[in-house]
């Protein structure tokens, strides 16, 4: 027999029941934060028995902010990039700046004539993204000459599937190179607004699975991924600290301006007998900080 909704519904009211309410749709949940961000949320220290551990464990809409001075959340994706923009002075930077300097890698010079440099700098320098000099990213710190990104990425000779340890992010141009040469790319930066701010440019531009960023005092390297085909410091210390030395794999080779005022660019090669080390020019690096500027 079919009952008519009207009379179920004034037969339940009079029975003093009321219809339970429709159970809440779990929200979609979004992508989390990098591994900075989680570490940080996760050092929050809530008060006793609010949140249990395991599979107790409260919703995620229960839990406790992050603690005070937790990075904020990465930058949203650029919805689209368009690789195209600017391919003219690309292609003019390699052509009179790369290729007549003795720039002779293919690879290199591709990757160069690829990577948007104008998209790794501040709004208000990128008129002079692709101008034959260093530009201020902030903090004191600055993007290298695209000159000196692709003479390090070629003295650095890397291979696609090398594992290459990158101490210095900035603004993540240099990384974004080396990910184009296929390299597997491990990054350290001090500063941790510049880290964030690349891991987000980094993971927008598609980079994400093939550059990892971390922030921290590169001097001590990153041991657990060691041994790398190749170190690139984008900071000059006094010396080579001697962590980085031990992390190459053997025939790997560290490329890093070393000095104070006066810097020479050199290339490191590790040898089963020791270390043998070129020289190939002066440069101007800003100092390396943390416990290698003492």
């Amino acid at each position: 027999m079919r009952l008519d909704r009207r009379w179920l519904a004034l037969a339940l009211a009079l029975a003093g029941c009321a219809c339970p309410p429709e159970r809440p749709q779990p929200a979609t949940s979004a992508p989390g934060p990098g591994p900075e961000a989680r570490e940080d949320a996760s050092a929050a220290t809530p008060a006793a028995g609010e949140r249990p551990q395991g599979d107790d464990a409260a919703p995620r809409e229960e839990r406790p902010p992050p603690a005070e001075g937790a990075a904020p959340a990465p930058t949203p994706p650029t919805p689209a990039i368009d690789w195209s923009e600017r391919q003219e002075e690309r292609d003019r930077m390699v052509d009179e700046q790369l290729a007549p300097r003795e720039i002779r890698s293919p690879a290199v010079l591709a990757a160069m004539r690829k990577v948007p440099r104008h998209l790794f700098v501040p709004a208000d320098q990128t008129r002079f993204a692709y101008g034959d000099h260093p530009l201020p990213i902030g903090y004191d710190v600055t993007i290298s000459q695209p000159y000196i990104v692709a003479l390090m990425s070629q003295l650095a000779e890397v291979k696609p599937g090398d594992r290459v340890l990158e101490i210095g992010t900035g603004s993540g141009y240099q990384a974004a190179i080396l990910a184009e040469l296929g390299a597997e790319v491990y990054s350290i930066e001090i500063i941790e607004p510049l880290a964030s701010e690349a891991r987000a440019r980094l993971e927008a531009l598609g980079y994400g699975d093939r550059v990892h960023v971390r922030n921290g005092d590169g001097y001590g390297g990153w041991p657990e991924e060691a041994p790398f085909a190749a170190i690139l410091l984008t900071a000059a210390p006094p010396r080579v600290p001697p962590p980085l030395r031990e992390q190459l794999a053997i025939g790997g080779r560290l490329v890093a301006p070393v000095g104070t005022f006066v810097q020479s660019l050199i290339v490191l090669t590790r040898t089963r007998r020791g270390y043998r080390q070129r020289e190939e020019g002066l440069v101007r690096f800003v100092p390396m900080t943390g416990e290698a500027g003492g």
